[in-house]
């Protein structure tokens, strides 16, 4: 089950349905806090709102992606569906190239394109969006998202909740700090604090 209807709840339920992509799972549908048309997204059915979390567990799905956008709203849904009893499993999608040694975190999920280097790591409930890499011994914190084509050099840490905006590139070893926002094609070469948002080459603050 798909939690979240929108643009990001249609990537995963892409990457699930792509071959090779679906594993072992077979979705039974989507549910969204909202549900409005379409009644479906790509043939699978929106079924209702959050209200049938309980009946859709208790019916025997056992596992929930929730596919919401925004960090913060997916980390609460990620909590909500884990008090219910859902398992959140990682989801990678067959194109993507995940090196040895490294670990993704529950609910996590990594798109199309994406390469993951050598002992990375990437926390539950993690975006690694489309074509973005992360190169070797990176750490990805809970709920933080990479946008697509964003570039981690080595060793670089991602804080909780934060955004590392499309086409960003980071240099190695620099820390990107919890909530902070570093925007598109920005080039960060120095650390950027907690709840910072930094764009521009090189990034600054307010730039």
């Amino acid at each position: 089950m798909i939690l979240g209807a929108g643009g990001h709840g249609k990537a995963v339920l892409d990457l699930l349905l792509t071959p090779g992509g679906s594993g072992r799972f077979e979705v039974v549908g989507l549910v969204d806090a909202v549900v409005r048309p379409p009644a479906a997204v790509l043939g699978r059915p929106v079924l209702g709102d959050e209200g049938l979390l309980p009946a859709l567990r208790a019916a025997g799905v056992t596992d929930a992606a929730p596919a919401i956008g925004d960090n913060g709203a997916r980390a609460a849904a990620g909590a909500r569906l884990g008090a219910l009893g859902f398992a959140l499993p990682a989801l990678v999608h067959p194109a993507a190239v995940v090196g040895r040694g490294a670990e993704i975190g529950a609910g996590a999920v990594v798109m199309a394109r994406v390469t993951i280097g050598p002992e990375a790591r990437i926390g539950p409930l993690a975006l690694i969006n489309t074509g973005a890499i992360v190169e070797h011994d990176c750490v990805v914190g809970e709920a933080a998202h990479v946008a697509p084509g964003a570039v981690l050099t080595g060793g670089v840490r991602v804080g909780a909740h934060a955004f590392v905006g499309a086409g960003a590139v980071v240099r190695p070893r620099v820390r990107i700090g919890a909530a902070a926002l570093v925007g598109a094609g920005a080039a960060v070469v120095d650390d950027v604090p907690d709840g910072a948002r930094v764009t521009g080459v090189p990034a600054r603050a307010g730039g």
